[in-house]
């Protein structure tokens, strides 16, 4: 693909995660707050949860469909930079109408403890389409842009109708609009909590997205520039992959710990949350940046994405703070001070934008990934320090400090061992001894408290003892 394309493609997420913001009302907050309490005192033949937040969900995208015609022109000229927009304009509202489906029945997939299929059909699953795409349209199988983003554009909706269908059945989803005994008794309370989280919502995803919008907007080569962005971003995703896992998982488990007051539960899961993604955040941000340029060179890719790089390099820092201060968004919005959460994301919101704007005017594309490293730096300050205050949790050992210890260490030992050597053989040689002495450093400190049980599930799983 040319740059050009690639950044369109991409555009479509990103657009499709302001829209899914907007449209869901809040309905994924609903979902993961309330579903204790539907479980515990409706059958699930009468349980109106799923329907009521599709419902809902699908009138707010009506609205936002609406609204993106009728200003359809003042949108456009915002990116006369990047004029592959316009032809595919409509095409990103299949999209987003499929995203929004899709996130609303994640929400309730890790509420049913069902986060691993979720998961897999988001991470894994709409990957394997898009390959597919591209393989397709590389060997002319499609032989025009316009029916790759066609296709495309429906991939949400498909990956919908599968996690739906699994839930039809297993008999875990029905569509029943008659108000339920905690639909009548809650009503209130859901409408302020939906209310408040949806615009925390939407000031988090718009702060999440704005980087690559801004960049395709403002600068000269509007879409080529932000494929060079996208790259580092999508990289740099590859470090997110357990944080997703972990949100998915314990959700539930943080629900109804608040539910029952079990401060101590909340608190270790926010200390293992930390530590766990720490360690796997600061490990493959070395991995990626000791074989970034030997990846572009031993991979062939347009010589321009070499660009990506330091940009990854901000993007990346942005990613390990973010984990590595564990789950206080999900702890903050499961309490009862989740109000708090939608004044912090209007902070991130408040120094993003301008940021990014001023940033991305003055340095280019690096500017954003500039600007998200500052941004998510002090919005995560505001929610450790909140944390600290109100409950006296905060999610840092002698472990943090060790695990950046070790993955600063194993990294310089690989760098001046391979520094001048490229291509595949030397790039997996990198790789595994990085692999081999992070481990072996991980085991010695006993960095995470969880390492002994997933070994112990490992062997089990592969017969190999007690």
């Amino acid at each position: 693909m040319t740059p050009e394309q690639f950044g369109l493609t991409n555009t479509f997420i990103a657009f499709a995660s302001i829209m899914f913001s907007v449209a869901s009302l809040g309905m994924p907050t609903y979902i993961a707050k309330f579903f204790p309490y539907y479980k515990a005192h409706v059958p699930d033949k009468k349980n109106d949860q799923l329907s009521w937040a599709l419902l809902f969900s699908i009138i707010g995208f009506i609205i936002v469909l609406i609204t993106g015609i009728l200003f359809k022109n003042i949108f456009l000229q915002k990116f006369a930079n990047s004029p592959e927009l316009p032809t595919y304009y409509y095409w990103t509202f299949i999209f987003g109408f499929g995203f929004t489906l899709y996130m609303i029945m994640e929400a309730y997939a890790w509420q049913q403890r069902k986060a691993v299929l979720s998961n897999f059909l988001r991470e894994v699953v709409f990957r394997i389409c898009v390959t597919t795409l591209v393989v397709l349209l590389t060997f002319k199988v499609i032989k025009s842009l316009d029916v790759f983003i066609g296709i495309y554009s429906f991939i949400y909706l498909f990956l919908f109708f599968i996690l739906f269908g699994y839930f039809f059945q297993k008999k875990q989803a029905y569509f029943n609009f008659s108000a339920s005994v905690v639909t009548r008794k809650f009503y209130k309370k859901i409408v302020t909590l939906s209310s408040f989280i949806w615009g925390g919502t939407i000031v988090l995803n718009i702060a999440n997205v704005f980087d690559g919008i801004i960049i395709a907007a403002v600068l000269p080569n509007g879409m080529a520039a932000a494929a060079i962005y996208y790259l580092a971003q999508n990289i740099s995703s590859l470090m997110q992959a357990p944080q997703r896992a972990i949100i998915s998982a314990s959700l539930g488990p943080l629900s109804h710990a608040w539910k029952v007051k079990d401060y101590p539960k909340i608190n270790r899961i926010y200390h293992r949350s930390s530590i766990n993604q720490l360690i796997f955040s600061s490990a493959l941000f070395c991995l990626i940046w000791l074989n970034f340029d030997d990846g572009i060179t031993t991979f062939h890719l347009q010589e321009n994405y070499r660009g990506a790089k330091w940009i990854f390099f901000y993007i990346g820092l942005a990613r390990i703070i973010d984990m590595g201060t564990g789950l206080n968004s999900q702890i903050i919005g499961t309490s009862t001070f989740w109000r708090f959460e939608f004044f912090s994301g209007m902070l991130l919101l408040l120094i993003t934008l301008p940021l990014n704007y001023q940033l991305t005017r003055h340095l280019g594309a690096i500017g954003p990934a500039i600007s998200n490293l500052i941004s998510f730096t002090i919005y995560n300050a505001v929610r450790y320090f909140f944390l600290l205050r109100k409950f006296k949790m905060q999610p840092f050992t002698v472990n943090t400090v060790y695990t950046l210890l070790l993955a600063t260490v194993t990294y310089l030992i690989c760098y001046y061992l391979f520094n001048n050597q490229t291509g595949f053989i030397w790039m997996i040689t990198r790789t595994t001894v990085f692999i081999a002495l992070f481990a072996i450093g991980m085991w010695s400190l006993r960095l995470s408290p969880d390492l002994q049980p997933v070994l112990a599930t490992v062997k089990k799983r592969l017969k190999l003892g007690n």
